[in-house]
């Protein structure tokens, strides 16, 4: 029988042919321009710090304090360690992910659809994909404030017990990095602003409740340590529990590459979607 391709198919075919090659190409990019939006959302944030730091740090310093102090009174000890100490490390890697997530979602689609901050940008020297590596690198940053400032203050709780502790502020950049790309490649793709209850409600949430961060995962189904396995929450809760509780440097090194991985293979993800957005 006689295949027929009409002019639709072959648009169809088209469009997603065109679609990959956007996502995947490389983007034009450079660190010393990207900086200097760095610098711009640095300069802004030095002026309204001390509005936007308490949300964002103050949620997991509550979780420690309602769950470690309060929860923890009632609970026996889980793997062998206080239950305060064993919620602590998961709530560094929260408080990383909430500290780029806000900052990459809204307020990056505020600038970029409201304030058209990106199209005044754009008539600088900067390309879309400089903006959007800068935008990444304040969302690490941010990630890094809330992440250190967190573990300092949970210190004073002598939830520390590895000398791997030194390399937290490392973790807490990558992760962060990890969840800016992930949540800039959202914001790069929604319509309108209300959708991002479906980023936070179906995404961030289930992650911060079922990533290991206050029970372990090692009595659930197999089905439900598999997918945990995928989830890069539970990855950055291996990563801080290997480095500030069990001192684990293999385990810590496994978490840490699949971190890297999944960052280097989603890296060019927002920036080419700002792109194909902004610019075609």
């Amino acid at each position: 029988m006689a295949r027929t391709v009409t002019p639709a198919g072959i648009a169809v075919r088209t469009g997603r042919r065109s679609l990959l090659r956007d996502i995947v190409r490389v983007p034009d990019v450079r660190v010393t321009k990207a900086w200097r939006l760095w610098q711009r959302d640095a300069a802004i944030y030095k002026r309204t710090y001390k509005f936007n730091i308490l949300p964002n740090f103050f949620e997991p310093f509550l979780y420690l304090l309602a769950m470690g102090l309060g929860l923890g009174a009632y609970l026996a000890r889980i793997k062998g360690y206080r239950y305060l100490d064993f919620i602590a490390p998961g709530l560094v890697a929260t408080a990383a992910m909430f500290g780029t997530s806000f900052e990459v979602t809204f307020n990056c689609f505020v600038k970029m659809q409201f304030g058209k901050i990106y199209d005044a940008v754009m008539s600088t020297p900067l390309t879309i994909e400089d903006i959007g590596l800068g935008e990444l690198l304040w969302g690490t940053t941010r990630s890094l404030i809330y992440g250190t400032l967190f573990i300092l203050i949970a210190s004073m709780f002598g939830v520390v017990h590895s000398w791997l502790a030194i390399l937290t502020p490392v973790a807490v950049a990558l992760t962060g990095m990890m969840f800016s790309i992930i949540g800039l490649s959202f914001t790069a793709v929604i319509p309108i602003i209300d959708m991002f209850s479906y980023y936070w409600t179906m995404f961030i949430t289930p992650m911060f409740l079922f990533s290991g961060v206050f029970f372990p995962l090692d009595r659930m189904p197999g089905w439900v340590q598999t997918v945990a396995w995928f989830v890069p929450l539970h990855q950055a809760v291996n990563l801080m529990r290997s480095l500030i509780l069990t001192g684990d440097a293999a385990a810590a090194g496994r978490a840490a590459l699949w971190i890297l991985v999944l960052t280097a293979g989603l890296f060019v993800l927002p920036l080419n979607l700002l792109r194909r957005r902004l610019v075609k």
